[in-house]
């Protein structure tokens, strides 16, 4: 407000500054660019590609089993991050980027040119340009950023094996636009979207190999059937135009719809007795086996308490529990880290088990994989049933019924609910308790509940 801008030009890199470039730019509601700084070049450690994140995961958990060494682990974290750039998995960087291009927010082929690549200037040249036209042409952010864009990029997402955290996030920024989204709208859209793309953290290559497949385009020509094919973009064309005539170079990286890499791709909203308002679970790297199970929960209850205990021998856990971690949403923690996939018991691990149900109000890193439910809402600290689970209790997950279901009787929850106690405070003044106050819950999308809907508000009167 305070600067004459006519337009935007938005330089995004890693997970959250993507979201955050475009939520403030939503509320402008000026003509707008996104233009992501690309994916790092393949990690390669020892003859194989390694993807950063995903064999972070793997290998501090073979490094805790003894089945690598810490000469090894520096070796290989020498070898991860081989270049500028955000992460080179379908993590949430990599998701982030992808849905600034099914938004139609930017340029064709954005979302994968690896950052070190010349085309990436290329299309940040073009992307200079083409905001002086836009302006020109008073194409803003609202004529883009509509329900039917929303929806492809949910679409997309599933088709991807994108990033959980790709919900709050999309979430968030149609609520600075006034478009209605809900997690009903991810469930009803990626329920039966297959995954077509093999990539870590879900399957085997990286965002390099991606591009050189032919990118995002080749992926919404690949699902063009349940594309809206009218959505407006950036280039002042429609989205199926911007990916009609793409082509697809490597059908191992990118697979066809009528045979895809995984059957589910979406992001499976569960609800129930432990969820009334949902939580989410990503089908595409979870482990089939475990997307239908009733264990024993073993409860934390919040991330000191987890550190704590987590590693101890005489923890009463075996395999088929369910590990259980409290007070680590929006609120409770507080901002909503990205915990949710934390790592199992050392003396499950020493048997080989790789992985358990995990069920939290936190979000999980998009390189994370494993059968992690995560955003459960309301949340613990806000007095959601999740405060109210005790360890012992039996916990059922159904993903293909879209249930979760604490398996106790409501009189029990009515006494305990009686019981429980508010977490105090975290501040008493400033940011955190203004954050604390006004923030919405994870099916909402965390946005500051003041901010939702002022999309491109007038300015007021002269006041200097």
């Amino acid at each position: 407000r305070a600067n004459p801008f006519d337009g935007v030009v938005l330089m995004m890199g890693c997970d959250k500054t993507t979201p955050a470039l475009l939520m403030g730019a939503a509320s402008c509601d000026l003509p707008t660019i996104g233009v992501s700084g690309g994916p790092m070049l393949n990690g390669k450690f020892r003859g194989e590609d390694i993807g950063s994140g995903t064999h972070v995961w793997k290998f501090t958990e073979m490094l805790k089993t003894g089945q690598m060494n810490e000469s090894d682990m520096i070796e290989a974290e020498s070898c991860m991050s081989r270049s500028a750039g955000h992460c080179m998995t379908m993590g949430t960087a990599s998701t982030m980027a992808s849905m600034v291009e099914a938004l139609g927010i930017g340029l064709p082929t954005n979302a994968a040119i690896p950052a070190v690549d010349s085309r990436r200037k290329v299309l940040a040249r073009m992307a200079g340009r083409r905001i002086v036209e836009m302006v020109r042409e008073d194409l803003r952010m609202s004529k883009i950023l509509t329900k039917l864009a929303f929806e492809n990029a949910i679409m997309v997402n599933g088709a991807i094996g994108g990033s959980t955290n790709a919900v709050v996030h999309l979430l968030a920024i149609a609520g600075r636009v006034g478009v209605p989204l809900s997690l009903d709208d991810w469930d009803r859209l990626g329920r039966d979207m297959p995954c077509l793309v093999n990539l870590m953290p879900s399957g085997q290559y990286l965002m390099e190999d991606f591009y050189y497949a032919g990118g995002l385009p080749v992926v919404m020509k690949e699902i063009g059937k349940y594309l809206h094919k009218d959505a407006l973009t950036v280039n002042g064309r429609t989205i199926w135009d911007n990916c009609k005539d793409a082509v697809n170079y490597n059908s191992d990286v990118i697979t066809p719809l009528g045979k895809p890499f995984k059957p589910q791709g979406g992001i499976a909203v569960l609800r129930g007795n432990l969820a009334p308002q949902g939580a989410v679970l990503k089908p595409s790297a979870a482990t089939p086996a475990l997307m239908q199970h009733k264990g024993r929960a073993v409860v934390f209850e919040d991330i000191d308490d987890l550190n704590r205990r987590i590693d101890d021998p005489k923890l009463d856990v075996d395999a088929s529990c369910i590990l259980v971690l409290k007070n680590c949403g929006p609120k409770g923690y507080p901002g909503f880290p990205e915990v949710g996939n934390f790592a199992l018991p050392a003396k499950i691990l020493k048997k080989g088990v790789t992985d358990m149900v995990r069920i939290s109000d936190a979000r999980m890193s998009g390189t994370a994989y494993g059968t992690v439910v995560l955003h459960t809402a309301p949340e613990a600290a806000a007095g959601g049933p999740l405060a109210l689970v005790e360890s012992g209790d039996l916990i059922e997950v159904d993903v293909a019924k879209r249930r979760i279901h604490l398996h106790v009787t409501d009189a029990v929850l009515v006494r305990r609910k009686k019981a429980w106690k508010s977490p105090k405070p975290h501040a008493d003044r400033g940011w955190v308790k203004l954050y604390c106050e006004t923030v919405t819950q994870a099916d909402r999308g965390v946005d500051l509940d003041f901010l939702v809907g002022n999309s491109g508000a007038k300015v007021g009167r002269e006041s200097h």
